[in-house]
């Protein structure tokens, strides 16, 4: 990990994405520039057609895409890359979170202020679920890029101060505050917390991870499908699991 490098690749894909217009005008995601130019600063090895699509980096690590959500457009082009080379699909999860509204009419920026909205490593499991018949293939890699972000909003809502349904704006990256790379199957499981005793059901993560229970249930069903997690009896009627050792 290298942060200057990284605030270096933050601040061209800033000047590119925005076109000397403004914050609230970005053309390409800057999350997903910035994090671009960092992987791979060399710009030929970048936006490469392959199979029929198009590849964000292919370069010495094989194939990169970034991807920040949605990971069920990725399929088609998953099933394409990963018979061709290896492929790291870096998933961006904000551990620190702040929030700035911009005035749709003037253009104004507030100062950013700290949320109390925040991303965990765990978030990357109910994406995967999307891509699961994929996750076992040797080729297949996956790293979380961990970072402080800036949520941007317009003052465009309901309410007396327009922030109700307000319209999302950009997520810009302001600094890179580690990596977690996913190789065999044992590494996913740093995805869970570590304060998360053995057995648990799938509602006791939840509660842990502070996310919807389906999510969690999402989370272990992907963990289970990749032989880090297996079932532990039950509790009531809740299925029990544990961390397997492999």
């Amino acid at each position: 990990m290298d942060q200057a490098r990284f605030l270096a690749a933050r601040e061209a894909a800033l000047r590119r994405t925005r076109g000397g217009q403004g914050i609230g005008t970005l053309a390409e995601k800057a999350l997903h520039a910035a994090l671009k130019a960092y992987y791979e600063p060399d710009a030929e090895s970048r936006e490469i057609a392959l199979g029929g699509f198009v590849a964000d980096i292919v370069g010495e690590e094989g194939i990169i895409e970034i991807q920040t959500r949605g990971f069920d457009r990725l399929c088609g082009k998953l099933e394409v890359f990963l018979e061709a080379a290896r492929v790291t699909v870096v998933y961006p999860v904000a551990v620190r979170w702040q929030l700035s509204w911009i005035d749709p009419e003037t253009g104004a920026v507030s100062p950013p202020r700290g949320s109390t909205k925040k991303g965990v490593p765990f978030d990357a499991l109910p994406e995967l679920y999307k891509i699961k018949p994929l996750l076992p293939h040797p080729n297949f890699r996956l790293r979380l890029a961990l970072l402080a972000l800036t949520d941007y909003k317009y003052l465009d809502g309901y309410g007396p101060q327009r922030k109700m349904r307000a319209t999302r704006g950009e997520r810009v990256p302001e600094a890179l505050l580690g990596q977690i790379d996913c190789v065999a199957p044992a590494d996913y499981l740093a995805l869970l917390p570590a304060d998360l005793r053995a057995p648990f059901t799938a509602e006791q993560l939840a509660k842990a991870v502070r996310r919807p229970v389906n999510q969690a249930r999402a989370g272990v069903n992907v963990l289970c499908a990749l032989g880090a997690l297996e079932r532990a009896g039950k509790s009531g009627r809740a299925y029990l699991y544990n961390r397997k050792i492999l």
